[in-house]
């Protein structure tokens, strides 16, 4: 009978214990000081590389574990490292045109989780509806977790089908005789996100 009710006894303080800590649940709020999205765009004659600001995001986990969050990035803010002076401006120029990201109508992009799942070790394959010039499309990744105090980050490398969102500039699918003016279809984004546990 007393061990009986031991078990009890712990059961409810587990349970007690978990609807006071939200179940688990916990949100954080992205520094979007502290985070980053790094890209790069490659060609038959090399590639353009640089980076774009976090505007605002979240990050959703449940005891540890990553289960949603989205953010949002300002496409007002595309840098280019690799370039200087007039050609950089010149290609940021373009970048920012209708030809491809036509951040006049469209100054921001947004990811949104839709499911995740747990491969240990903190470690997750994530399924994202992705938003850029006004359509979105599903892109999967692999992103990685570490949990620093109130503090947790999230890493991931994204790969981009920039056609799907209407950016057929310089696409050897869609364009014939560009010669080395080739412009790959898939750009790759380098994503940081650091967010701070809400109170």
């Amino acid at each position: 009978m007393k061990k009986f009710t031991l078990v009890a006894f712990l059961l409810v303080a587990f349970i007690a214990g978990t609807f006071a800590n939200g179940n688990g649940k916990s949100s954080h709020s992205v520094d979007a000081s502290k985070s980053e999205v790094k890209w790069v765009g490659e060609k038959v004659t090399g590639k353009h590389e640089g980076g774009i600001s976090v505007k605002e995001g979240s990050l959703e986990l449940k005891n540890g574990k990553l289960k949603g969050g989205s953010f949002i990035i300002d496409m007002t803010s595309i840098t280019c490292t690799d370039l200087e002076g007039g050609t950089r401006d010149k290609l940021l120029g373009h970048l920012k045109s209708d030809d491809f990201f036509g951040v006049d109508n469209y100054k921001t992009s947004t990811l949104t989780i839709t499911k995740v799942t747990d491969k240990g070790s903190n470690k997750f394959e994530v399924k994202a509806n992705l938003t850029i010039k006004g359509q979105t499309h599903p892109v999967t990744f692999q992103t990685t977790l570490t949990e620093n105090g109130a503090e947790v980050s999230a890493d991931a490398t994204i790969k981009v089908d920039r056609t799907k969102y209407g950016i057929k500039y310089g696409s050897g699918s869609f364009f014939d005789n560009l010669g080395d003016k080739a412009i790959d279809n898939e750009f790759t984004l380098t994503v940081k996100l650091v967010g701070k546990k809400n109170a």
